[in-house]
């Protein structure tokens, strides 16, 4: 038996139909932490909103870990936190997303990074995910040390941390292209 490589498609129309039914909008219920608030909108490289895309988060836990095997400190992660996140947007290609804020995670060279979420975006027209972070405007020093974030070229850093307003609330918006384009990371 031979196996053949099959045609690319890009996700049909019932792509939101599809991914809307394991949506988690709020991570924070139980879980021990500072509990933020993250708002955004998804735009098209038009400044369109984006009204059927799926944002998918992955995080540690407020103290840092993973609730993964692949996280030697997995045995420290907080307990009935997994860190999962799927929200969808709406018609005005708006998202809302409540969760615990992250602790600083252990990098490759033994330093910290700073606390960040990783973020799929999907949506109609996309044949993969496009992979990026978010990190939190208010962690400026963590923000400084962290070697992910400083490979984003500095013209573009912007892009990937958050706003906070006074109510300490979150907000960051996804430009999928343009001149405003979001970094997005290969992995």
């Amino acid at each position: 038996m031979s196996f053949r490589q099959t045609p690319s498609q890009t996700v049909g129309p019932f792509f939101l139909i599809g991914l809307a039914a394991g949506v988690r909008a709020d991570l924070s219920a139980g879980a021990d932490g500072e509990r933020i608030e993250i708002r955004g909108q998804v735009l098209d490289g038009a400044g369109e909103p984006v009204i059927d895309a799926v944002i998918e988060t992955w995080q540690a836990c407020a103290h840092g870990h993973y609730p993964h095997p692949e996280d030697p400190g997995a045995h420290q992660a907080c307990a009935g936190f997994d860190g999962f996140g799927r929200v969808v947007t709406d018609e005005h290609g708006r998202f809302a997303l409540v969760t615990v804020k992250p602790g600083r995670v252990a990098d490759l060279a033994g330093g910290l990074q700073a606390p960040h979420l990783g973020v799929n975006v999907l949506m109609r027209g996309l044949l993969k995910q496009a992979g990026t972070r978010l990190y939190f405007g208010d962690e400026a020093a963590a923000n400084a040390e962290d070697a992910v974030l400083a490979s984003v070229p500095a013209a573009r850093r912007a892009s990937v941390i958050s706003r906070v307003d006074a109510d300490g609330v979150h907000h960051w918006d996804i430009h999928m292209q343009g001149e405003r384009e979001t970094a997005f990371f290969a992995f």
